[in-house]
């Protein structure tokens, strides 16, 4: 039967509590107690220290979404809730833990305020940007450690989609811990780079894991930025209006190279993909001051900023490879 709009409409406007029951899991940590064998709610509660009937109530609400499955009265694993584990390679729990936190939740809050006024509703709740991170160091490690994992399903598909072998030194710009900079050295031999991000993210990782990467600290509006053949910026440039976006890409353009290439890792609008999730993304950046770009969009910002947008290429991942030729 179809979902009658009035349905549809009261579905939508209580909606926000299925984030708000996986933040909930995710913080408390219920992915951890489950193991291979499915268990009740009071086993997982007794477990987490937590009241097993409003546990049991939070996760069918979950299980019903995909997180988790039920199986006769016991819960049991996803493929999605085993992302929740903290022991999981390619864990998810920092992201979903980071997208929960109050000041994030606050954002959304002051929603109406970006569309009474045209202005981002972060700098109304975290004037400062990322500045509060510095301020609030805990909330920055959470961050960094969300950014990291949140690029676990995308690497290997950036990999797989672009030979990185023609540039002698790659610039991982606003790279944060250097995990996207690592991989692409760790499969492209002879090659080196450089990690730029802002002094605290480069001040709180520990040595290089290889000796043809080094780290460099410094902002992009305000310090030149190391010269290299080839730059990747992933998930970068949607942090920013358009004015911000071309003035990182003319600070790019100035420390290249002749014949440099500059690569946008993106989720572009116009992918095809799942659109539900491209709007999202895109509300989300809104709110922060960014914004999900259309390829015409990214050509016109080359262009500004002295690039020109050579191809645009399609990934297993959310990402595209929006390729740019220094001019």
């Amino acid at each position: 039967m179809q979902e009658s709009p009035f349905v549809l409409l009261h579905r939508l406007a209580i909606g926000y509590a299925i984030p708000r029951c996986l933040h909930a899991i995710a913080e408390i940590g219920i992915a951890d107690q489950l193991e291979d064998e499915p268990k009740t709610a009071t086993a997982l509660a007794s477990a987490a220290g937590v009241h097993a009937e409003p546990l049991e109530r939070v996760m069918r609400l979950l299980c019903a979404h995909g997180v988790f499955e039920w199986r006769s009265g016991r819960f049991a694993h996803s493929a999605a809730s085993r992302l929740l584990r903290k022991d999981h390679p390619q864990s998810q729990r920092p992201a979903v833990r980071m997208l929960g936190r109050a000041w994030q939740l606050r954002v959304f809050e002051e929603l109406e305020y970006t569309v009474r006024t045209g202005r981002p509703s972060a700098e109304k709740v975290i004037p400062n940007g990322f500045g509060y991170f510095a301020e609030h160091p805990e909330e920055g490690q959470l961050f960094d450690a969300a950014m990291t994992v949140m690029a676990y399903d995308v690497i290997p598909s950036v990999l797989a989609a672009y030979d990185f072998s023609p540039f002698p030194v790659i610039g991982d710009i606003g790279g944060g811990r250097g995990h996207l900079l690592a991989a692409i050295l760790q499969a492209t031999p002879n090659v080196g780079g450089v990690v730029f991000d802002l002094p605290g993210v480069i001040a709180s990782e520990p040595a290089p894991p290889s000796h043809r990467l080094e780290r460099r600290s410094g902002d992009f509006f305000k310090d030149d930025l190391p010269a290299c053949d080839c730059y990747v910026l992933k998930d970068v440039i949607h942090d920013w209006g358009d004015e911000d976006a071309k003035r990182i890409l003319v600070a790019v353009r100035r420390a290249a190279r002749g014949g440099a290439r500059v690569l946008l890792l993106e989720t572009l609008y116009e992918d095809g993909g799942n659109l539900e999730f491209v709007t999202l993304f895109d509300v989300h950046m809104m709110l922060a001051g960014g914004k999900q770009r259309t390829r015409s969009e990214f050509e016109r910002l080359y262009r500004e900023a002295g690039w020109r947008l050579e191809r645009v290429i399609g990934t297993r991942s959310r990402l595209s490879i929006v390729e740019g030729v220094a001019i």
